[in-house]
């Protein structure tokens, strides 16, 4: 049986994450667009300017904009050299 070293706390070796606070930052951005888009939607007479022109607006931004952004946006890889 192979002697197994136990992990040091507060020392990371070093995983490739698909995604870092960029990505995650743009994530919940396009999130808290989509829920102010909804909002809005809520607000006034069905006619008004906001539930029937800006409302969509951020919505295709939300959804078709920010989101895959934030999915398809790669991080950086640092050389170690």
């Amino acid at each position: 049986m192979k002697d197994r070293k136990a992990p040091i706390r507060g020392r990371r070796e070093s995983q490739w994450s698909p995604f870092n606070a960029l990505n995650y930052r743009l994530f919940f951005g396009g999130i808290l667009l989509i829920i102010i888009g909804y909002i809005m939607m809520m607000q006034g007479p069905h006619d008004s300017f906001l539930s029937l022109h800006l409302s969509p607006v951020l919505l295709v931004l939300g959804y078709c904009v920010i989101i895959p952004l934030a999915i398809l946006l790669k991080p950086k890889v640092k050389d170690s050299k």
